[in-house]
């Protein structure tokens, strides 16, 4: 058995090294490529590396299923699947290898001489390095096309950031695979231009750098610094106790000295790093209560620096070509769980962000001022930061949605973005057809962002912005060329309502929990056509419970509905592309949605509303009625007029104010007015 992507097949996977992260990397392959057959090798020179690397995974494995997280099956499944051993030959067969070794050039690379001689000639070699060059680690070899570097973040098995570093004679089509493979099984590849430390890294160290000159200039302790910087940064734990938990005393010393040649001079290892190398000592950061108070002089001061030498390092590794704003946004969010650079320039407002910057480089000989945040501020407009790609398969366009630490929910910024996007797709005249799908492998679109719904003062904001979002659905809805909809994961509320926007909608097999219009527990209707097209595409007795109870469906379910036309094993945007292909020649004839007034049953399913708010239904009864005898242009602005009338409601800010405070899980008080 294998795993297929982009046809190239991968029957086993090699891991070397069983120290700090390679059992984690080998634990991700084996929860994601066990259930295809596909087994995982791990390899060390040293038999209780070995041995403790396999104990460590077990147990994280029995973790797991103790948790409930994993299920016994999944998890004895996974841990069959790994062969853990100081046997080199057992890697022969091997079709990608990992080598996850310490970060030492000469190790690397003898490393490497090895493998090469024991794998066949089409199988990957990739090195999770978290600084080195692949130009550097690869060298010696025979044959550069088919290595990378791929760096993944702490912890392995869970974090889903990984940078994908192609060489210079890295053949494109091993880097496309990669992007692919990696998330297909359920990781974030971020593509990265090839220098010392990668787009990520320098971030992180960087960090650390700041903060430790604040400490050592006298304007804070490690404590108060640690705390602070956490808070400016919206890091989980401040950068000092981040080196103490992640043990990078070492190689943050090491990496700051190599970034000063060749990334700016301002990088090098402090004299307090470089003491506390020495001594091997931790940093003196707060226990696990201790409440630590900060002036709010210094709070200040500690915040601009630290934003400063932030924003500073992330237009300097855009500048530089490292890493796109979307890119390096995304990567910074989700690897170090902290603010992403460019959404909090804009937050700040890109003209202060330039001063911060620009106050820290005076202070401070060697940082440089990049050139993108110079010229964006001169616009006096933000950053476009981009959630929606576009990327041409031959005549096929494919556009992903990606903001996956919110299942790729629709913002205002969203919705722009894909309208903006089909609108160039339409005018392209060398593009048959567009694929529309999410990023990932949970979630197609989890729904609209909430928070942006709560801030709407009114009820004309709030249909001014289902009118603005409907654009886009109008815009896929209009295109006058197929657009196939690859459900990737779950689609709730607005990714339903986009998606029905689409020709057709085909699914991942086997998805329990897959659509829903689940805004009548949040206080509100559905704004982007989920009340009109619904009933159009499965008929108004279908649509009926769905919508008054918010309570999702099986993709099998919509299957027997009609509300997607497959049900596809394997890679869904594949099946997507040579849809979009055969509709555009006319082998395959969808369905057409009906345009005109629809038919209102005599009778309708009896609904149980449980503690729905009744206010709310009646609302949504009458939208869904009273669109179903208009026409699909006026149903959609009958839509939007009446979820601006839930804005005068009780019930919507008690659904909407409890979705924020408890999230999706905890239904709430309605109080029916």
């Amino acid at each position: 058995m294998s795993f297929t992507v982009k046809g190239r097949s991968i029957s086993k996977v090699a891991v070397i090294g069983s120290g700090n992260i390679g059992p984690d990397i080998a634990l991700h392959f084996a929860q994601n490529l066990a259930p295809a057959g596909v087994g995982t090798v791990v390899v060390d020179v040293v038999q209780k590396a070995v041995e403790a690397g396999k104990a460590r995974t077990e147990k994280k494995l029995a973790k797991g299923v103790e948790k409930g997280k994993v299920k016994p099956e999944a998890a004895r499944q996974a841990g069959e699947s790994i062969l853990w051993t100081t046997d080199y030959e057992q890697i022969r067969g091997a079709d990608l290898v990992v080598e996850a070794a310490t970060e030492d050039e000469g190790l690397k690379r003898r490393i490497f001489g090895q493998v090469e001689r024991l794998v066949s000639p089409e199988a990957l070699l990739t090195s999770n390095s978290s600084h080195m060059e692949p130009e550097v680690i690869f060298a010696d070899l025979g044959d550069r096309s088919r290595t990378a570097c791929v760096h993944y973040f702490f912890p392995a098995e869970r974090n889903i950031v990984v940078e994908v570093i192609p060489g210079a004679e890295t053949a494109p089509e091993v880097t496309a695979f990669l992007m692919r493979f990696y998330e297909r099984i359920g990781k974030m590849p971020i593509r990265v231009k090839s220098r010392y430390g990668y787009a990520v890294d320098p971030i992180f160290e960087g960090n650390f750098l700041a903060a430790a000159l604040l400490v050592e200039e006298g304007v804070g302790t490690v404590k108060e610094v640690d705390e602070a910087a956490r808070r400016a940064l919206g890091l989980g734990v401040g950068p000092f106790t981040a080196m103490n938990l992640t043990g990078g005393n070492p190689i943050t010393n090491h990496g700051l000295e190599v970034e000063g040649r060749k990334i700016m001079p301002w990088y090098r290892s402090p004299a307090s790093l470089q003491q506390k190398v020495q001594d091997g000592t931790p940093w003196p950061t707060a226990g696990k209560d201790e409440k630590v108070e900060v002036s709010p002089e210094k709070e200040r001061r500690i915040a601009e620096d630290m934003l400063g030498a932030y924003f500073g390092m992330a237009a300097e590794i855009v500048d530089s070509g490292i890493a796109s704003i979307g890119d390096l946004d995304v990567a910074v969010e989700n690897a170090l769980v902290m603010k992403p650079p460019f959404r909090t320039m804009n937050e700040v407002g890109v003209g202060r962000a330039l001063e911060l910057v620009r106050s820290y480089a005076e202070r401070h000989p060697g940082f440089k001022v990049a050139e993108v945040l110079v010229r964006q501020a001169a616009t006096g407009k933000p950053f476009d930061v981009p959630f929606v790609f576009r990327e041409d398969v031959g005549d096929v366009a494919v556009v992903t949605i990606r903001r996956p630490a919110v299942l790729n929910a629709l913002s205002a910024a969203v919705l722009r973005q894909l309208a903006e996007q089909f609108e160039a797709i339409g005018r392209d005249g060398r593009i048959a057809g567009a694929v529309l799908t999410g990023f990932g492998t949970r979630a197609f679109v989890s729904g609209a962002d909430v928070h942006e719904l709560a801030a709407l003062p009114d009820g004309a904001a709030m249909k001014a912005h289902a009118l603005g979002g409907q654009v886009a659905c109008n815009t896929i809805e209009n295109l006058g060329k197929p657009v196939v909809c690859a459900m990737n994961g779950l689609a709730f509320g607005g990714g339903n309502e986009i998606a029905m926007a689409c020709t057709m909608r085909i699914a991942s097999r086997g998805l329990k929990v897959f659509v829903g219009q689940p805004e009548v527990k949040l206080g509100i209707i559905p704004g982007l056509g989920g009340t009109q097209r619904l009933p159009r595409w499965i008929g108004l007795a279908a649509a009926w419970p769905i919508l008054r109870t918010g309570e999702p469906i099986s993709s099998a379910r919509a299957l027997e509905l009609g509300l997607i036309a497959e049900e596809v094993e394997g890679d869904v945007r594949e099946r997507a592309i040579a849809l979009v292909r055969e509709i555009a020649v006319g082998k395959v004839k969808p369905r057409s949605i009906a345009r005109g007034p629809i038919e209102i049953p005599a009778a309708l399913p009896e609904v149980e509303l449980g503690g729905l708010s009744r206010r709310i239904d009646a609302i949504l009864r009458e939208a869904i009625l009273g669109g179903a005898k208009r026409t699909l242009e006026e149903g959609l602005r009958y839509e939007a007029e009446m979820l601006a009338s839930c804005h005068g409601t009780r019930d919507m800010r008690i659904g909407l104010d409890n979705f924020v405070r408890n999230g999706p899980k905890v239904p709430a008080p309605f109080v029916h007015e």
